[in-house]
Order: C-alpha cells, then structure tokens, then sequence
C-alpha cells in the first residue's frame, strides 16, 4: 500500500501518528491497493467467510457479479488500515464505523482508500471522518464515517517487519483430488518403453498401485530385471515384451498402439526423440490429421487454478497451422480435465499486434481463425504478454478489454525454447505441480523427464487415463 503525497524514503519506514492537537477540518490521507486473488483467499481464511460469491471461480462466473469480488469488509480493513497507520495514525482508537457498499470490487481493481476530518470534539479528543474508496474508474464502491479517538501523544516508530506469506491457493492436495477424479475409471494397458532405470521402472510399478495403469514392459529382460534386483522392485505378474535395444522397444510400443493392444504409450528411460520417430513413422499406424503436440498441465500457488502451457516439448518452431493445432490439442486436454470453455492466450512479448514481431501476427490470425469458426470449443485472445495473461491488474493497468486477459486457462507459447523455460521456470522457482502429455496421436503419450517428481508422474498417468477414456468414445 501506498500513502499519497510527497513522502520520503524514511517515511516509508517510519510511522508517525498526528495528535489530536495537530489535526484540522479538511486533512486528509489515503492509500492505494490493487486486489489481488491472494487477497480474497487469505481474507476468506482469516474470517470463515467462505461465500461462493468470493471464494468460488465458477460460480462467481455465472452470477450477477460475472466473477470472484471481495469481501465488502475487506475494504473496511483497508480503511481501518489508513486510520492505524496514517491518519491519525498510531495510536487511534476505534469507536464507531458505519459504511454503505455501493459497487462491487473485482479482482485487478485498483482501489484509493481515504479518510478526511470532519469534525473535532476536543473534549474526548474525538475525531468523526468522512471515508471513501474509489476504484481506478472514479467509482466510489464504499463510503461512510468513522468515529475514533485520537492520539493525545506523539508516536514515532519503525515499521513492523511481517513475515511474508504464501497461499497454496490452489492447494496441496492436487494429486488427491486428480486421483479422487479418475477413480471410477478402469486402469488402462499402457506400453513402457524402454524403463531400464529405477525413476522409470518404479513410476510404472506406482502408477500401477495407485490403479491407473496396466503397465505393458517394453525392454531388454535381462536389463529390467538386473534393475528390478539393484532397487528391490518386483517384477512379478508384469508382462514383458523382450526385445534387444531402445529402438526395438519404441516400435514394438507404437505396433500394440496401433493394433489397440494397449491405450497408451508411456516414456521410461531412452530420449524422447526415439519414442517419437517410432510414433510419427509413416508406417506406424498412429498419425491423426492434427499436429503431435504436448501439453503441460500446471497448478501454481500464485495462480487460483490449473493451467495448460504448450507446446514445450515438441515442436520447435511452430508455423501459424501447427499452432492452430496445437491449440486444438490443449482445448481438447482442457475440455476432458472438466474446463467447459477454456480461455486460450496466445503469448508474445507484447499485447499490441507489430509487423516486425512474427509471433504477433500469428496470435492475431489465430484469433481470426477462432471467429471464423476454424478453432472452436474456446475463447482465443492474443497476442497477450505473459503478466496481461495471468494477471488481471496487469491487463487493467494497460487497457486490457478480454475475457481471457488474466484468467487464462491455457497459454500459447511462440516456440518450444520459451515454453520450455517458461514450464521450468514455474516448476522449480514458482513451485508449480506439473503434469505432461502428447496429443495429436491415436493415443496419448507420457513423456517423463529424469527431473520429474514421484507426483508429476502420477498425475502425468491419470491425465493419460483420462485421455483414453474420452478416446473410446471420441477417436483423435
């Protein structure tokens, strides 16, 4: 929050209250705050107030405010917030508070909270002030008057350092409540390619116990079981398909693919240019008419729901018609994890269209194909750079209109190098729980990196098990 006015640097350090004696009719102070997701879930634990209204994305979405919105006390807090600290300042008692709520406020709303002196009452050392706050249209969303009794001494202190806080907004339970999602779903035969180390071997056996897959073992057996004996894993009751090397295993996993002999392919421990040539081999069997894409699906603490990123993984550097199908890919991931309409951004480094920034110009055709009817199932806007996707204040702030600037579902990227960095930068800086898949093909595909959590690779098994259920019913 910030004071208005002219303020030095050790003001933003310092807390100095006014006495009452120092006070006249007419001052006045006043903040500046920007509502954040964060703020209405914190408020929403401190206070039990659990209202759909606020805490409730879909919800929200269909009723009349078309959209999460703050408490109302939460702007009282932030009035009470310019009395304690600025005006009077430390110090200040509270005697009475009265507010009318005039308009609601939504997420990136910029608000101006301000207190002015009314009136004194010098006996009591009483102070009644006029408070307001006012959004960054003009709009005054509450007003009223507090009642307080201010400081008769004067107060100097260094301000509070508080400890910094960070909301699992999206909780700690992913997992759970994926597994808890496909429960009722049967496990799916799944060919493992090549698991002839212990992080691939054991996420097939995990995947296995947690009842997603039947893992079909692709891979030299003298291998498997010299890495079954070093990490006392048991091999017992697996299938096995014995072959020689790497690549025998990536096209025998491709021909059961192909022959509906198993629902899905799953990476283990060779690269994953080699699972791939076998699936796009020309006799292979598994080509649809899209473009073979992969999607990470993330679930972030900063970002109040799971979001899609892609393509990071597979294709280089997409033309305007491979990225009209790797869209199309992420809108089916999207539509099957239970998004109805998913919102697409389309990123590059700025919002505004320029003819010298090609992925711009592919954002804007893409948008263009999308009201043509040539990509469905989603609302497309782009191009959005990163913070005008994810962050509503962001689009605010430069003018942003869009019904999916700041509540993206799924992000675009121009090429595989920035959304690769883009995925790592949110798994290991943002502490994002991932998952992968390949669309594209006639099965789904997990790709698993050595990197990968015991988590990322569950979840990466129940998006293709969902995948594959949709699949029965609605062949790539």
């Amino acid at each position: 929050m910030n004071d208005s006015g002219d303020r030095t640097d050790s003001d933003l350090l310092i807390l100095r209250n006014r006495t009452f004696d120092e006070l006249a009719v007419g001052d006045c102070a006043s903040i500046e705050r920007t509502l954040t997701q964060q703020d209405i879930q914190l408020f929403a634990l401190m206070s039990g107030d659990v209202n759909p209204f606020h805490v409730d994305p879909e919800f929200a979405a269909s009723a009349r405010f078309h959209g999460v919105i703050a408490h109302g006390m939460w702007g009282a807090a932030l009035i009470s917030a310019v009395l304690g600290t600025h005006l009077p300042g430390p110090g200040t008692i509270y005697l009475d508070q009265s507010l009318r709520f005039l308009a609601p406020v939504h997420v990136g709303d910029r608000l101006v909270v301000s207190v002015t002196v009314e009136t004194l009452e010098p006996e009591h050392k009483r102070v009644d002030l006029a408070c307001r706050c006012v959004n960054q249209d003009g709009k005054t969303v509450i007003d009223g008057r507090a009642l307080v009794v201010a400081p008769s001494e004067r107060i100097e202190r260094r301000r509070t350092t508080l400890p910094e806080i960070r909301l699992d907004v999206a909780g700690a339970d992913g997992l759970q409540r994926l597994l808890q999602h496909t429960a009722s779903l049967p496990a799916i035969r799944v060919a493992v390619i090549h698991p002839c180390d212990a992080l691939s071997l054991s996420a097939a056996l995990e995947a296995r116990d947690a009842g997603l897959i039947v893992p079909v073992l692709i891979a030299p057996r003298a291998r498997l079981e010299a890495v079954a004996a070093e990490t006392g894993l048991d091999l017992d009751g697996l299938e096995i398909e014995d072959v020689p090397h790497s690549h025998a295993a990536a096209a025998r996993a491709a021909e059961l693919a192909a022959g509906g002999q198993v629902e899905a392919l799953m990476k283990g421990s060779l690269h994953t240019d080699e699972v791939m040539a076998a699936v796009v081999a020309a006799g292979a069997g598994l080509r649809t008419k899209r473009r073979i894409s992969h999607c990470f699906l993330l679930q972030t603490p900063a970002y109040p729901r799971p979001f899609i990123v892609t393509d990071a993984a597979i294709n280089i550097a997409p033309d305007l018609q491979q990225k009209a199908d790797i869209i199309r890919n992420a809108i089916e991931l999207a539509h099957v994890i239970g998004v109805q309409t998913p919102r697409v951004a389309i990123l590059a480094a700025v919002e505004t269209v320029n003819p010298e920034m090609p992925a711009t110009l592919d954002a804007a055709a893409l948008c263009k194909m999308a009201d043509r009817g040539q990509i469905s199932g989603a609302l497309l806007d782009g191009p959005l750079a990163f913070d005008n996707a994810v962050s509503a204040a962001a689009a605010r702030t430069k003018g942003i209109v869009s019904e999916v600037a700041g509540q993206a579902d799924v992000l675009v990227v121009p090429d595989l190098e920035s959304g690769n960095m883009l995925a790592k930068q949110l798994m290991f800086l943002g502490d994002a729980a991932s998952a992968g898949i390949v669309l594209g093909a006639k099965v789904p595909i997990i790709l698993t990196s050595r990197a990968d959590s015991r988590e990322s690779r569950i979840a990466s098994c129940a998006i293709a098990l969902m995948l594959a259920h949709h699949y029965r019913d609605h062949p790539p």
